[in-house]
């Protein structure tokens, strides 16, 4: 059988944060952002999970510790989020028909929604598919073989809103999608709306 890849983005210095410590080790329900993200990918069947580090990236790796990711060390972190997604696209094995892009600071994110992607591609093999937020599409989002070379180009900190301007995107709802934790009023917010679930 075919593999999908997770290629999880935890590389930036989340200098919006102001907690003089990485974002990605900043904990949501008791579990480090970027284990959570990595365990999700792993229990939803993503095989291999890549976790990108950069900033910080040996204190985030021991977050990790005991999990089957593989992680990968993007040394040009600082130009943003496509230096990470084409540092991930690089390492997906030559088997992986797709790779699922997402980020470790979405709160929205969970298993349900990355198991309902993995049957979106087996349904659509060829079509990207993105999570569909505040009138857009963005990651988590999951694009075949064929945009893989596309991926290995990307610059700046667009990330891959190119390949998503596809109109032929097929876009999965993902209520709460937006929140992203770019800052400490971010995390109040999360955990405001975890309670509230």
């Amino acid at each position: 059988m075919v593999s999908i890849a997770a290629v999880i983005l935890a590389a930036g210095a989340s200098r919006r944060m102001g907690s003089g410590r990485p974002k990605q080790l900043m904990e949501l329900e008791g579990e480090p952002l970027v284990r959570r993200a990595a365990r999700i990918a792993l229990q939803a069947g993503y095989d291999p999970t890549i976790m990108v580090l950069g900033y910080q990236a040996e204190d985030v790796e021991g977050a990790l510790a005991g999990l089957p990711v593989s992680p990968v060390v993007n040394k040009a972190w600082n130009e943003g989020m496509a230096s990470s997604i084409r540092a991930g696209i690089r390492v997906v094995p030559q088997d992986a028909c797709a790779a699922l892009v997402m980020a470790c600071d979405q709160p929205a994110v969970d298993g349900f929604f990355l198991i309902a992607m993995l049957h979106a591609h087996r349904r659509e093999p060829d079509r990207i598919i993105a999570a569909a937020y505040a009138g857009t599409v963005g990651i988590p989002a999951m694009f075949p073989r064929r945009c893989f070379e596309a991926m290995k180009g990307l610059t700046g900190d667009r990330g891959a809103r190119a390949l998503l301007a596809e109109t032929a995107v097929l876009a999965l709802p993902l209520p709460g999608g937006e929140l992203d934790l770019d800052t400490l009023h971010d995390f109040e917010e999360a955990r405001r709306r975890m309670d509230q679930a």
